[in-house]
């Protein structure tokens, strides 16, 4: 990937703090901390059950090449580990946090976060990534307590905080944004994980998590759309409704770019020598989409490890020693992939009457076990509604089953609780 001089870290750049875990434990063996951290979220339930979670296409949709979100945090994982060999940081900790990032995700992905967010308005809202955090500190079964309480998998700190994208709560996000990080009643764990960090600063494994995410993000599912004909490549090259299509990737990215720069970035990426012309599913057609993917993602590693690098000036990276830098223009390659994806598949007209089916089953199926109470929980979320203290703990814990479930389980549920028979 890359061909810049990879830095080695020092021993000392990750300490004792660093490798502190919640809940103390005393292990043998050859394995490191960070290492220990890596199996256990490989083995944890929460990981296993993103197979069965939409990435852009649910699985339930019948596409068997589509990426789900396994197979998307492992392409993660791959990306942040390069990244990491490069910038001199630890692999292990990089990696986790890729495989750990999209845990939080409920069934149908980002559309059934935006159901459940709105039906935990007043209640503490709902975020995937504060989720993620819940699971791994909270509700993925690995240590107890002396009171018996759940600590979740027990990671490192320095494991834990590579795993957050937004170190703040809701009431801290951005204006304009509902992106945060943890939930009030995991406020405890989360600052303990932050312990001697600066306020709102993602630690540079955190960073390098986000950027794998956002090249992955772009560039895979620019292909998985491609396959799945929902882009024809022959008419991108053509620029037929090209400036609508630059409008369009502009209001995505939300003004973050003008629509000169997106242009231009539009230009960049299709002299690409694999920039594909057309689409007829041979393999020769297969071959060039693949390598095509090949060179983005070396593309933009690269820019990342070289300006990062350049900008450190020969100081340790790690934790938060530096920050990853990535130019102006790389982004805008970036969103141009996602904000065509966005532009053929999620906000495309067709798909609207799919997504809003999906978020109102999710909404029938919260409303439902609502009112059932804990007599329909999975065992764990019962003994939690037991122990709620209030109406708000009682939803979250609601919310927390129905976000566990696989797109399929979910569409069972529903079929089970809130379909009316007919006979």
């Amino acid at each position: 990937m890359s061909t810049v001089a990879e830095r080695t870290p020092a021993p000392s750049e990750y300490g004792a703090h660093d490798a502190e875990r919640f809940l103390p434990e005393q292990h043998g063996g050859h394995r490191s901390d960070f290492a220990r951290d890596r199996a256990r979220v490989l083995h944890s339930s929460a990981w296993r059950r993103l197979a069965a979670k939409t990435q852009v296409l649910s699985p339930t949709a019948g596409v068997d090449f589509a990426r789900n979100r396994l197979t998307h945090s492992l392409e993660v994982a791959q990306i942040g580990r390069e990244l990491a060999l490069s910038l001199g940081l630890d692999q292990e900790i990089v990696d986790t946090a890729c495989l750990a990032h999209d845990l939080g995700h409920p069934p149908f992905g980002h559309n059934g976060e935006k159901a459940l967010n709105v039906w935990a308005d007043g209640y503490g809202g709902f975020e995937g990534n504060a989720q993620t955090l819940r699971i791994l500190a909270r509700l993925e079964p690995k240590r107890l307590d002396s009171a018996g309480r759940s600590v979740g998998l027990n990671l490192t700190r320095a494991t834990l905080d590579a795993s957050t994208k937004y170190p703040w709560p809701l009431s801290e996000a951005n204006p304009g944004s509902a992106k945060f990080g943890f939930f009030a009643d995991d406020r405890e764990i989360f600052e303990w994980m932050r312990q001697g960090a600066p306020a709102r600063r993602k630690c540079v494994e955190a960073q390098v998590m986000d950027l794998s995410d956002d090249i992955a993000y772009s560039v895979h599912d620019f292909e998985d759309a491609v396959v799945g004909e929902f882009i024809d490549p022959e008419i991108l090259t053509a620029r037929s409704g090209h400036d609508t299509l630059i409008r369009a990737v502009a209001n995505w990215a939300d003004g973050s770019f003008s629509e000169d720069e997106l242009g231009g970035a539009f230009e960049r990426i299709a002299e690409s020598e694999s920039w594909l012309t057309r689409w007829q599913g041979s393999r020769a057609d297969q071959a060039q989409l693949k390598n095509f993917t090949s060179d983005m993602i070396g593309r933009f590693a690269r820019a990342a490890i070289q300006h990062t690098l350049e900008a450190a000036d020969g100081q340790p990276l790690a934790r938060y020693g530096a920050n990853v830098v990535v130019p102006r223009e790389v982004w805008a390659e970036i969103a141009v992939l996602k904000g065509i994806v966005a532009a053929f598949v999620m906000e495309s007209g067709r798909r609207q009457p799919t997504y809003r089916r999906q978020r109102e089953l999710l909404t029938e199926l919260a409303d439902a076990l609502w009112e059932t109470g804990e007599s329909e929980l999975e065992p764990a979320f019962a003994a939690d509604l037991r122990a709620a203290s209030d109406e708000t703990a009682a939803r979250r814990v609601v919310i927390d089953q129905v976000a566990s479930l696989t797109d399929q389980a979910a569409i069972s549920w529903h079929h089970r609780l809130c379909d009316v028979p007919l006979v």
